[in-house]
């Protein structure tokens, strides 16, 4: 119900903005109205881990419809991995967080140049599960996986079909992290 709900609220937006949009005095857009990001990048935990070690990586794929030459909405699929490894506990405990967040996104691009810095910001559902390891008593245990609402702000650059971002992601539970992407995108070039 909720991914129905965000769908809905997502194309409403999209209407919307359709009807206020501001193109070319020729009434075309300059760029093509659709596009797919791709992006792999490396996310860092913001949460104390005791001192320990935090890495983790992620993967995402971002529809986008472009409403104008200057904004874009669309749908934001992301899987992130999170570890922590608190070196300073007894029992050396390792936990990895598991991410997966369905956003909505909305894109502003300050130039319409080659080089095309960005800002955005998104909001939806983040599922976290994670498994934590324990050496005192050799085990590990997977812990039931929960849904809630998140958002982030985002800054960016595309260059030709190429993609830099970084993103700062509010999960809450000690769950978020800064995502900083390489990628591509297909189509959404000038025409």
């Amino acid at each position: 119900m909720k991914k129905l709900l965000l769908l809905s609220a997502f194309l409403g937006l999209v209407v919307i903005a359709k009807a206020q949009s501001t193109t070319s005095s020729s009434g075309a857009l300059t760029y093509h109205a659709f596009k797919v990001d791709i992006g792999i990048g490396y996310a860092i935990p913001t949460a104390n881990s005791g001192g320990g070690t935090k890495a983790g990586a992620t993967f995402t794929i971002q529809p986008h419809y472009r409403v104008s030459d200057d904004f874009a909405v669309g749908l934001r699929f992301e899987g992130a991995g999170l570890g922590y490894e608190d070196e300073n506990a007894t029992d050396s405990k390792v936990k990895v967080s598991l991410l997966t967040s369905y956003c909505a996104t909305g894109e502003y691009y300050l130039a319409s140049g080659g080089a095309r810095p960005f800002i955005g910001a998104g909001a939806g559902l983040f599922t976290q599960s994670a498994v934590v390891s324990n050496s005192q008593n050799n085990g590990a245990t997977l812990s039931a996986s929960s849904s809630k609402m998140g958002f982030f702000p985002e800054v960016g650059l595309e260059a030709g079909h190429f993609r830099l971002s970084a993103d700062y992601n509010v999960v809450g539970n000690n769950n978020n992290y800064i995502a900083f992407k390489i990628g591509a995108f297909f189509g959404g070039g000038k025409k």
